[in-house]
């Protein structure tokens, strides 16, 4: 089979507002929360894993060192995730086949379910792959190279759901319902531990 260039960007450049600052931080199993999801993210693309931070943009990156791939710092982080999935997007965009956009904050998504999203978007060339929780589909997604565009034009708080309402029926789901939680509060990582 030809070789199929994944690319991971882990999306972590949000001050975590809601939680109280600094939620990427937080320890969960021993060590920061950012850092699972960054070696969860290269155990599927290795070198090719791209963490995007912003707020405490250094202590983000430290905390995830050593470093598997790179890290970009998305200097207008304030303005919203767009912002970041472009900036992610954008650094990768020619030598990517497609893009694993991945978020930070979802303690409960494995390594083995992003090798199932990874295992269908190389089998279905050219297809938006989802994770399917909560009656819908959501993060971890898997955009392919069509999508770059639209991906890198994104600002502001809007995220890449309008891609994926677009796609409608072309989005293929890999169920994982816990990808359902979230990481917004305090109270959600102490639910976990």
């Amino acid at each position: 089979m030809p070789s199929w260039n994944l690319f991971a960007v882990v999306l972590a450049a949000g001050a975590g507002s809601r939680f109280g600052g600094r939620k990427l931080l937080a320890p969960w199993r021993g060590r920061a929360l950012v850092a699972h999801a960054v070696e969860r993210a290269a155990s599927v693309c290795g070198a090719r894993t791209v963490l995007v931070v912003g707020s405490d943009w250094q202590e983000v990156g430290a905390a995830c060192a050593p470093l598997p791939g790179f890290f970009l710092r998305n200097e207008g982080w304030f303005e919203g995730m767009g912002g970041s999935i472009a900036l992610g997007v954008g650094a990768v965009r020619h030598a990517a086949d497609a893009v694993l956009l991945t978020l930070a904050d979802q303690p409960l998504v494995t390594a083995g379910h992003l090798e199932a999203l990874a295992a269908r978007g190389r089998s279905a060339t050219g297809a938006i792959v989802a994770t399917g929780y909560a009656g819908g589909a959501g993060p971890p997604v898997i955009f392919p190279a069509a999508c770059f565009d639209e991906l890198a034009a994104l600002r502001g708080d809007r995220g890449a759901r309008s891609l994926l309402a677009k796609a409608g029926a072309r989005v293929h789901v890999v169920p994982c319902e816990a990808a359902a939680v979230d990481i917004d509060h305090p109270d959600d990582l102490a639910r976990l531990s």
